[in-house]
This record gives structure tokens, sequence and C-alpha cells, in this order.
């Protein structure tokens, strides 16, 4: 488990451990720039978020931060010298999975102590912090045709129906050319039936062109779907083509709609809060802010009976030892690694991708000197507590507590596979300033600094910069976040919602060939 700070910060620097050999700049520092704290004068030009020696750092010996390695030096660094990508080694090291010596168990909030809100309660029990209605493509063929369907349902087409937050298409750009079987085709499907029956949507169409490989009726029968009321199903090959399909859509929402309409808010437990955690335009503070003030209100959740699916394997990579030792039982330790070795070993070999090292310029330029550096932050979205399961991308997560997903690090599609899993809210921290968001779960966006906050306060929901700024403690702010999560759950729109987001980033995972 990486220990984090309580104490409000202050001065030029932040010291996060004590056997760590660097501190991270809270602003920027000039040469000559004393820190009495730390017993050194800085000798570089340091920006606020990047690393400096803290002592004579020999070439070879690991860089510590929060007592995790993030590197190896590549040349003797002295104190006060800023320490990045020009003086840091990426290179793999043997790490101690220790599977299960830390479990701990969470301590739950007896349940008629727990928090709530106003959510929709489905027929099967389910809960949606929200309330569209989908309609799906099973391939690309008929990606225009479910998106016609829902542009026609403008705000003033629904203003009689005002507990309908909207018809929203959920298109791609694959179904045909494409393996038949196997893991590609499960993957795209499963994906599709978690968004046909996620608990924020209150019924689904879903449309084929008729001759693609993922056939409906394949679709239907490996998902164990069928068709009722809240789910129809349409053929353009055999419904008379593009125009009589918008058409028979059209009509086929409008008979929905008085039925989703009638489904109101009701007060609900915490516990059916299912959160999937994002980052992206990650920089140096991501793992002093918003990634540690995330992952604490992840340990309240989770102590409400809440979930929180931690994913992006390639940002765990180099820290999943951190994971590992958290887990409730050697088993879900070792099916975390087994899919990071499925990544390694596998599917990213040769490949210049930032699983083998390298991270985004965006990162870079943010302080983030490499993969085990980026990870170090990207795993502290999951809280402290202890890892209870390890899922495939976008199987439906049904246990409760932080979980992981193996997912990518790109963000559309990462928070696809969440979504289908079952997540009813997604939370994002963003260093750099990432303009993401998602339907039908709502996007809440927490940003990592100041700034940057004052920059994108139209695209920003929180901003963690107030525990550098030394206003608040990080346990304040995941107070301050969790309960943000009961207002957007209960239907305060978020940013990216009043922005009109999300109807471009349903992006399920590509992993097969194309033919």
């Amino acid at each position: 488990m990486i220990e984090t700070s309580q104490k409000k910060l202050s001065g030029p620097i932040i010291r996060l451990h004590p056997n760590d050999n660097i501190v991270v700049a809270r602003i920027d520092m000039t040469i000559g720039t004393e820190v009495p704290s730390e017993n050194m004068t800085c000798k570089s030009q340091v920006p606020a978020g990047y690393k400096i020696a803290a002592r004579k750092i020999l070439k070879g010996e690991p860089i510590l931060k929060y007592a995790v390695t993030v590197g190896f030096a590549n040349t003797d660094i002295e104190p006060g010298y800023m320490v990045h990508s020009h003086n840091t080694d990426f290179r793999e090291f043997d790490r101690d999975y220790a599977h299960a010596s830390e479990f701990k168990p969470v301590d739950m909030i007896p349940e008629n102590e727990r928090a709530t809100f106003q959510g929709y309660v489905r027929a099967n029990g389910r809960v949606g912090t929200r309330n569209f209605v989908g309609i799906l493509s099973t391939v690309n063929c008929s990606a225009t045709v479910v998106n016609k369907i829902a542009a026609w349902f403008t705000p003033e087409r629904l203003k009689d129906y005002p507990n309908v937050d909207g018809v929203v298409a959920f298109s791609h750009s694959i179904g045909c050319g494409m393996e038949m079987t196997g893991e590609p085709m499960q993957l795209l499907r499963r994906t599709m039936a978690g968004y046909a029956t996620h608990p924020n949507l209150a019924g689904a169409l879903i449309i084929g062109l008729g001759c693609e490989r993922n056939q409906l009726k394949g679709l239907m029968e490996q998902e164990n779907l069928s068709e009722d009321s809240n789910l129809h199903t349409f053929i353009m090959q055999e419904s008379g083509g593009t125009t009589k399909t918008i058409q028979a859509g059209i009509e086929a929402v409008m008979a929905m709609l008085p039925k989703a309409n009638s489904v109101k808010r009701e007060t609900v437990s915490a516990a059916h809060l299912s959160v999937g955690l994002q980052c992206g335009g990650s920089d140096g503070f991501s793992s002093i802010t918003a990634n540690p003030a995330l992952g604490a209100a992840i340990d309240i959740l989770a102590r409400h009976g809440g979930t929180g699916i931690l994913s992006e394997t390639p940002e765990i990579y180099g820290v999943e030892h951190t994971l590992t030792r958290r887990a409730a039982s050697r088993e879900i330790g070792e099916k975390l690694i087994e899919r990071i070795r499925w990544w390694k070993d596998e599917y990213s070999v040769g490949r210049d991708v930032q699983i083998n090292g390298q991270v985004s310029p965006g990162n870079q330029v943010g302080g983030l000197a490499n993969i085990f550096e980026k990870s170090l932050g990207s795993s502290m979205k999951g809280g402290t507590g202890p890892l209870m399961a390890v899922y495939k991308y976008a199987e439906p997560v049904t246990t409760k507590g932080f979980v992981f997903m193996d997912t990518p690090g790109f963000d559309p599609v990462s928070a696809t596979g969440q979504i289908a899993g079952g997540a009813n809210l997604v939370a994002f921290t963003t260093g750099r300033g990432s303009m993401f968001g998602s339907k039908p779960a709502p996007c809440i966006k927490l940003a990592t600094n100041t700034p940057m906050y004052q920059r994108l306060t139209d695209d920003m929901d929180i901003n963690c910069g107030e525990i550098l700024d030394g206003t608040v403690t990080l346990q304040e702010m995941g107070q301050r976040i969790f309960e943000l999560f009961l207002r957007i759950a209960s239907g305060e729109q978020s940013k990216s919602e009043e922005l009109g987001l999300g109807d471009y980033e349903f992006v399920p995972w590509q992993i097969g060939i194309m033919s």
C-alpha cells in the first residue's frame, strides 16, 4: 500500500516518503532557491511538479518516489538537480508480488447508516443514475441509421418526457471484416450487451445490417438476450433498407418513451454506485492530488458498500506488486499478473507503446519520466483498500469494493469497457486537461492543479489543486469527491454533461485482425 500524507501542504517542495531520494517541486523553482527542510539548494530550473534530487543519487541507483522505484539514474545526480527522463533510465526490475500478504478487509459501515442517493431502480434490482434510451449498431454498416434515429429525438420532441435524459446512439467502427469466433468477437458482443442492459438505460434498440460477421442472432444467443418491451432489434436488409429502418426505429423509441418517462428516482443506498476510474493527460501532481484524493473517495465508497473499478492495465505496470499484495486471495493477485503478462508477452511485444516504457509527450511535459512513474499515480485512483476481483474487458462487475478491469490506457476504450461492466458513474482525473465525457454514465472531471482548473473551468468539476495550495487535506478532498458522487448520481449534471459530451465516446476495444 502506498501511504500518502494527510497534512496540508506548504513550502516550495513536497516530500512524499521519508525513504525517497527525490522531492517534488510544489511551485516553479529557480536556481539558488534554498530548501532548508532538505538541507540543499536548487541547482536547476525546475518546473512545478517535477522531481529534484534530495541527496546524491549514484548511477544505476533506483529513483524512489513514495518509496517505489520509478526508474534508475543513468548518471550520478547531485542534490538539487532536476530528475527527469534526461537522467533517468527505464528498465525492468524484479518485483515481489507477495500475493495477499497485506490483505485487510474493509471496515464496512452498517447498512442502516450508509449514505444514499436518488436513483432509478430497475426491475432486476440494478440501479441507474441516468435514464436514457440507447440505440446500438451491430456493425459500422448500421452506424448511420442508429445515429439518425437518435438525432431525430431533439429536446423539443422529448419535452413531454422530462424524466428521460435523452436518446443516444452507440455506434462503432467494427462488427465485420473480423474474426467470426474467439475473443475479439466475444469482447465486442459482451461490450454491446453491457450497454444494451445497462441500468442507466430504460430501453434499447439493436440494429444490424444483415450480412455482417457480428450477426444479431449470434449476439443475442451469446449474451442470453431476448426481445421484450425494453429491447427491440431490427435488421436493415429485412426491414426495407435505410429509410424504412430509421422510421421503424423512431416508432419503436416513441413506443418506449411513456414507460421510460414513468420511472421516478427513489432513495437507494450508495452501495448501488459503481464508479469507473479514469485518468488522462496526467502530470507530476497526479500522484499527489487528484489520484490519491479520488482513491480516498473510493475508500469511503467501499465502506458504504459501493464499487470502484480501476483499469488501464498499461498504466499500473511497474507498480502492480502494490496491488497484488492487497489482493483478497492469491488467485486474484495471479489473475492480475496473468493480464500483465498477456500485455507484455503477447499483445505489445516490440511495439512503441507506453507499457514498454515511453509515455505520451503531454505526460513528459507534465513531469512524468516513464510508465513506472505514471503508473505510480494511476494506481492510486483505486484507494488503499483490498483488491477484491479482476475482470476481463467489459465483463459484468458483480463484486463490491475495489476491483480491477483489464483495459487499454486509451480513455474512450477503457471507459467503454467499464461502463459495459456496469459502471453508472465515471470519475476522471487530469493534470494537462482532458475534455472526455461519456454516456450513459455521467463523467466527473477532477483537476490536479489550480492553474489548469482555472484555464479549463468549463470542463472541470473539482479542483484537487487546492491540496497543493494548502487549503484542504487529501482526506478532506476525498470526502468532497464522495459527496459529489452522490449529487451527480442523484441527477445533478456534471460539466461534461452540460457540454453535451459522450455521443462519440463509445469505443469498444478492437483486439483482433481486420480482413
